[in-house]
């Protein structure tokens, strides 16, 4: 499935400021429409390390309302959320009616890392599509809106992008010796991110997949099926301020 996208596909500087801040403007529109209709929101990126999650989740926040969104970056369970079911930390952090709750990784973890890493056991972690599976359709019954994403990028790109943030400085914090280990099992996750973009598709909660290596191509792409989900399903059209 990885293999079929096209990551050559590209934007030039001038087009994509355009699509950006047009997409941005119609986004600011459905938020508040998600207010007035009382709609919880949730969206999930996942993707390679370094594949551009966090630059894609900046570019839709940036002209919404503060109040109307929350943030959440998903790392190793800890205290009261290790103790318990790995879905739990996720239940409490599910968007009030009105609000848009945005998962930097997500529920994913248990057939991505957890699968390769060993974290958990192969009867956990084939256990658990079906357990999202569940969780993802009782979300959507309740009304929530599922939008989820898979950031794509190539191994020579993630290598490029690993090789830019060790050399400039404020850019040093992103990479960790844990990416590199992960990159040494990039086969490994590949093989669990098709089974997880297969079993895990469904028509509650489509994957959206997203070339990643041009990050101006990404983001422009990303805003725009973010704007065509919540227009559908809110039935709001928001205003086009390109005219179109």
């Amino acid at each position: 499935m990885l293999e079929t996208l096209d990551l050559s596909r590209t934007l030039d500087r001038k087009t994509y400021v355009t699509q950006l801040t047009r997409r941005q403007i119609q986004l600011r529109e459905l938020g508040y429409q998600v207010y007035l209709q009382k709609r919880p929101v949730v969206i999930v990126f996942e993707g390679w390390d370094a594949a551009g999650k966090g630059g894609a989740i900046k570019r839709i926040t940036e002209k919404m309302d503060p109040r109307g969104y929350a943030v959440y970056p998903i790392s190793k369970p800890l205290g009261e959320d290790k103790s318990r079911h790995y879905l739990y930390r996720f239940w409490r952090r599910l968007p009030e009616s009105g609000q848009i709750a945005i998962f930097d990784r997500s529920w994913y973890g248990r057939v991505l890392v957890e699968r390769v890493e060993g974290f958990a056991t192969e009867e956990q972690w084939r256990r658990a599509y079906k357990e999202i599976n569940s969780f993802e359709r009782q979300l959507a019954d309740f009304g929530t809106i599922v939008v989820k994403y898979w950031l794509q990028i190539s191994h020579d790109e993630q290598l490029r992008r690993f090789e830019e943030r060790k050399r400039i400085g404020y850019k040093a914090w992103k990479l960790t010796d844990e990416d590199w280990r992960n990159r040494g099992k990039w086969a490994q996750y590949e093989e669990a991110a098709e089974e997880m973009l297969l079993r895990n598709g469904t028509r509650a909660a489509p994957w959206h997949l997203i070339e990643g290596n041009d990050k101006y191509w990404a983001r422009v792409k990303t805003l725009g099926l973010l704007v065509d989900v919540l227009s559908r399903e809110l039935r709001f059209k928001p205003a086009d301020p390109a005219g179109k």
